[in-house]
């Protein structure tokens, strides 16, 4: 209930800039630095899981400062809350799943992904160890305390459709929010929740102290598809139309440098990747399980940074199972993606010649 109070609130606040998203008002233009740089200002919901690294890779590898981005990058440990902060003008992108694009829609509110980070979810749904033999698929929820990053997160949303989809309610079940990493690992361990959601490296902390176990797998485009009925596509780049429209340039140079990195992450191994990555983010599991983690989902990361062609239909085929919001209303889903800035860097030259390099790329526009 906290959640939906703060997400009305944030969208009264940003209530001028949701309506006229297709006219291009109400948001503002990128401000330049010191250095003549464009700032933007861009919220992940876990920037420290491996399913949002690009965003960091893009950083480290100085893909932003290449293309003239100064990128001022804040976590939030739930994808909803970075979601809530961008309505209300605090922040100008967020890195977070897609489907947030047509929950939104479906609220009237304009939001589209301009680049596709993940073609599977990267998500396991793990069950504590303990209930491991009662709890064998999702058609076992019934009763249970299902954690989640937050209300109204794409865990939340999965979470959900996956009981719906074996046949349990929501009503059936309770959500309950314990956020990622350390926090998630100590409601498991304090028996706060039976099942939860979650990415790695959270998993493999879990798999290691022996809390808990996989129910789920989303982390291969294979068993999204099992479980899922399709593709899902799932981080992404996504910014109100309004901002898009107001700034096209800004939002074409976030895209090279984002396309950029899923490529040189497609011609580096997860050694390579890891060692790019703050030594924080490996900290508490160790380099080498932290490694070994990337290695098993480096497949996760989209080669293209397109919408895969059934990825909406999906998307939406999900949220539609069980979603109140979304149930039995017709969202046009063209509006809430766009591969023009994708296919525009493609062509310009976005910098496969960069994937052998740990250097940044040298601007080729």
């Amino acid at each position: 209930m906290a959640r939906t109070s703060r997400l009305a609130a944030a969208c009264c606040t940003a209530l001028a800039l949701c309506l006229s998203g297709c006219a291009g008002g109400g948001a503002r233009t990128a401000p330049e630095n010191a250095s003549g740089e464009a700032t933007v200002r861009i919220m992940v919901g876990g920037i420290d899981k491996q399913i949002y690294l690009p965003l960091m890779l893009a950083q480290r590898l100085g893909y932003f400062t290449a293309q003239g981005i100064d990128a001022v990058l804040s976590d939030e440990p739930a994808g909803v809350d970075a979601e809530t902060d961008m309505l209300a003008g605090q922040q100008d992108a967020v890195v977070g799943f897609y489907d947030h694009t047509i929950d939104l829609r479906s609220k009237g509110k304009s939001i589209e992904s301009v680049v596709q980070l993940l073609q599977a979810p990267g998500e396991v749904e793990m069950v504590r160890s303990d209930e491991a033999s009662d709890v064998r698929s999702p058609a076992d929820f019934k009763g249970r305390k299902l954690g989640v990053t937050g209300l109204g997160s794409s865990t939340n949303f999965l979470t959900e459709y996956l009981a719906a989809k074996d046949g349990v309610k929501p009503s059936d079940t309770t959500s309950v929010a314990v956020g990622a990493g350390s926090t998630f690992v100590a409601a498991m361990r304090n028996k706060q929740i039976d099942a939860g959601m979650t990415t790695e490296p959270t998993i493999s902390v879990l798999e290691s102290e022996g809390l808990a176990k996989p129910l789920v797998d989303l982390r291969t485009a294979q068993g999204t598809r099992a479980a899922l009925g399709g593709t899902y596509p799932a981080s992404c780049l996504y910014l109100t139309t309004a901002y898009v429209q107001k700034n096209p340039q800004v939002v074409q140079k976030l895209v090279d440098a984002l396309v950029d990195t899923l490529h040189w992450i497609r011609s580096h191994s997860a050694a390579q990747i890891t060692d790019k990555m703050p030594a924080a983010y490996y900290a508490g599991v160790g380099k080498a399980v932290y490694t070994a983690a990337l290695a098993e989902e480096k497949g996760m990361y989209s080669p293209t940074g397109l919408m895969p062609a059934d990825g909406p239909r999906t998307v939406l085929g999900v949220l539609s199972a069980w979603d109140p919001t979304v149930k039995g209303h017709s969202v046009d889903v063209s509006k809430t993606y766009t591969d023009a800035f994708v296919r525009k860097a493609t062509k310009a030259g976005a910098s496969t010649k960069a994937g052998t390099s740990t250097k940044a790329a040298t601007p080729t526009r």
